[in-house]
């Protein structure tokens, strides 16, 4: 079976499934997509990115996504990596990023928002409204913290006296946890 956007899309949405699978059912239905869909496409996903015989780093993706709508370098301390973003449709406004070490290997894939964070309320924090760079930007002192699974992400913060934790799969925000009820 080939392997395209839609299912690239579907693989994602099965690891947001973890964090917020209400949305993910939702977006499904707008798919005409089935959760058999979604397992099937996450584990071929999966497959293909351990298997020795696929494509590996930046060509795994574009036989996936096809060409990325841009290509560059990212400057990360002291070394110079590369950089390729993807639309995809189900989130128009930002783009897939994957960035690459000096070997070629993924070092990071996660959603970006285009021309960098925008300017964000708490009340904007919705699911999939955001990514991590928006609320890094929009809450200061806010921090960086490793996520509870694979492609999970965290970022600590205080708003109005109280710390929060808002999570993220791919950099895609899911849902926001107080902080004081979460022993991570």
């Amino acid at each position: 079976m080939r392997f395209g956007v839609r299912q690239f899309e579907l693989a994602l949405m099965q690891r947001m499934r973890d964090l917020e699978a209400a949305k993910v059912d939702d977006a499904l239905k707008d798919m005409g997509a089935t959760r058999a869909e979604l397992r099937a496409a996450h584990t071929q996903w999966t497959a293909m990115a351990h298997s020795g015989r696929a494509p590996k780093g930046r060509s795994l993706f574009r036989m996936a996504l096809g060409p990325p709508a841009y290509e560059g370098v990212h400057q990360v301390g002291s070394l110079t990596c590369d950089v390729a973003h993807w639309k995809l449709p189900s989130w128009p406004e930002l783009r897939f990023e994957v960035l690459l070490g000096p070997g070629g290997e993924v070092w990071n894939q996660w959603f970006v928002r285009p021309g960098g964070a925008r300017p964000l309320s708490f009340a904007d924090l919705v699911p999939w409204g955001c990514v991590v760079a928006d609320v890094g930007e929009a809450f200061p002192g806010a921090c960086h913290l490793e996520g509870s699974a694979p492609q999970h992400w965290t970022v600590g913060f205080t708003h109005e006296g109280t710390r929060y934790r808002a999570r993220f799969v791919y950099g895609l925000y899911q849902r926001l946890d107080r902080a004081d009820d979460d022993p991570a």
